[in-house]
């Protein structure tokens, strides 16, 4: 029996029409007499999806989680909610992620449920989750679907990174067809998400950093089946959490987020990470700036060999001894003091977890690369802050001034990339625009560009790309990205044109647009802002709503929660 006054038994607990109409309809189920009376209700917020292919295998764990709620003593229930599938959604999953939130939100808020469980893996999947869940503030524990085994493609290991080197071999003719669709198959051979430490990945690290799950919990394989167990002891877990009245706002303080952000630096993790936990953070009234993404992960060195920024995979981190073992090399850096979801402190989940393999896992005194985290850029072109990721990126370009190539949109710049008549040589820097949150809609992952073939077939691997858009955190290369204001919010960004001089100095967190304040006004006056136009449904109420990139994407109104409580009764 519970410790606690349950929030379900104001449904289940109820006597007379009321209780008999929220007893017996779940009744129909089979569901004994017994488990209404008292037992911890434990939703189990489920997006698995056949379109979610990274999440497919979520039915078989969802059982899992289900035995640990029954063994300790909890009535579990699982419910889907919107999924968002990263690879399939149009025109980007990000569009949706907020709309995902209030699904989750309101799930859970209506039901009678006193804690839960959160099945996440595809990359929006997590922060939409974690968002939905923060907003009403019950016991909360997240499960992740875990990496998919790393695939092997010619004698080689390969992972989602891989699909831009093959993107660029098949451009030069260096890969046909037939070897392309092969390698599909090579790659993804097993369930979970991307292999490497891609959005997915960083997501499932992110909450392992904040305390939001049980250890281990970033890396496990989704094909080990430890993944299962690890499922089955967060069922448990659940339930002793709802006794202890263990909410997320217990856990999610702000020494969590300065611990995830320091993680995340340490493990290379994607710049998607950054509007991710802002957006986390404002939902529960946790003050998180762009600038702290700097500050907290600066003085952070690369400590996991993992790809993009690396060499290795999500599966060889865990048998290297997972996120604990790095996160004890980086103690001394971390809040260990501080309360997560089984109970211990941070410095107890981590403590005596040795590395297993140092090709790995680095000690904090000699890392892979000293160069890590999120570097916030400023200047005239990013007033409001742009962010880069070092270590995914070229040292050479870390201080370079060039010619801008302007793409106005993503269709302009596919039309032109690949063209013989493109201007653009090494030394240009491609920009990118309405490709933003309210200009795209929806702030999608094209911000890393592809080189041009001219480019590519003279060796050249690398140059300076900027946009106000993101890019996939299985990416790589010198990408200025989430530029702010965006171009369709009227941000500086709007009026840059074809050989325009942009310099950019990462180590002064610098980023200079050399253009006279004259020359600006006169292209304003030449060229005026004109907001987007009113859309009608749901894209309408995202252009409408959503707040820029450096304020965490979300809508200006789902700002702060709104509790479990509701107010008035169905009958």
């Amino acid at each position: 029996m519970s410790k606690v006054n349950l929030r379900s038994q104001q449904w289940f607990g109820k006597t007379g029409k009321d209780g008999f109409i929220y007893r017996a309809w779940m009744k129909n189920q089979g569901i004994p007499d017994d488990y209404f009376q008292g037992k911890p209700v434990i939703g189990i917020c489920n997006t698995w999806s056949e379109l979610t292919p990274c999440n497919a295998h979520f039915r078989e764990l969802a059982e899992f989680v289900k035995k640990g709620i029954i063994e300790a003593g909890g009535f579990p229930v699982e419910f889907p909610v919107m999924s968002l599938g990263e690879t399939l959604i149009k025109p980007t999953a990000m569009l949706y992620r907020n709309l995902a939130s209030m699904d989750v939100e309101e799930s859970i808020r209506a039901n009678p449920i006193d804690g839960v469980v959160l099945m996440c893996g595809c990359d929006k999947t997590t922060p939409s989750l974690v968002m939905g869940a923060c907003s009403v503030d019950l016991p909360t524990l997240v499960i992740s679907g875990g990496p998919m085994m790393k695939g092997k493609f010619k004698g080689k290991e390969i992972g989602t990174s891989d699909v831009w080197r093959f993107a660029e071999a098949y451009k030069l003719g260096e890969l046909t067809q037939k070897e392309f669709i092969e390698a599909e198959a090579c790659m993804a051979r097993t369930p979970g998400h991307c292999a490497v430490m891609g959005t997915a990945s960083t997501m499932a690290t992110m909450v392992e950093a904040l305390g939001l799950s049980l250890p281990q919990n970033a890396a496990i394989p989704a094909a080990d089946v430890r993944r299962k167990v690890l499922a089955q002891h967060s069922g448990r877990r659940i339930v002793e959490m709802v006794n202890e009245d263990l909410k997320m706002s217990k856990v999610l303080t702000r020494p969590a987020f300065e611990n995830a952000i320091r993680v995340n630096a340490a493990t290379g993790g994607s710049t998607n990470f950054v509007i991710h936990l802002t957006a986390i953070a404002g939902r529960l009234g946790v003050d998180l700036k762009l600038d702290d993404f700097d500050e907290f992960s600066r003085n952070i060195p690369l400590l996991a060999n993992i790809q993009p920024s690396g060499e290795h995979f999500m599966e060889d981190l865990y048998y290297a001894g997972g996120l604990p073992a790095l996160m004890n090399q980086m103690k001394e850096h971390l809040h260990t003091s501080i309360v997560t979801v089984n109970g211990k402190t941070v410095g107890e989940n981590i403590d005596n977890t040795p590395i297993y393999d140092p090709t790995i896992i680095s000690s904090f005194d000699t890392p892979f690369k000293p160069d890590s985290g999120i570097a916030v850029v400023r200047g005239n072109l990013a007033p409001n802050g742009a962010v880069l990721k070092p270590s995914a990126a070229s040292k050479a370009l870390f201080k370079h001034r060039g010619k801008a190539v302007v793409f106005e949109n993503i269709e302009d710049y596919h039309a032109r990339i690949d063209t013989p008549e493109l201007e653009v040589d090494e030394n240009s820097v491609m920009v990118l625009k309405n490709v933003g949150p309210k200009g795209y809609p929806g702030m999608a992952e094209v911000g890393n560009m592809g080189i041009p073939k001219k480019l590519l077939e003279k060796g050249v691997k690398d140059m300076v790309r900027i946009s106000d858009g993101r890019m996939s955190g299985t990416g790589f290369g010198t990408v200025v990205l989430h530029v702010s204001p965006e171009s369709a919010a009227g941000g500086p960004l709007n009026w840059v044109q074809n050989g325009d001089y942009i310099a950019l100095d990462v180590e002064n967190r610098m980023i200079n647009w050399e253009v006279s304040e004259e020359e600006l006004a006169a292209r304003k006056l030449a060229q005026p802002f004109e907001k987007p136009k009113t859309i009608r449904g749901y894209v309408g109420l995202f252009i409408d709503h959503v707040e820029q990139a450096d304020q965490g994407a979300d809508f200006d109104f789902l700002k702060g929660g709104s509790g479990s409580i509701v107010t008035r009764d169905s009958h």
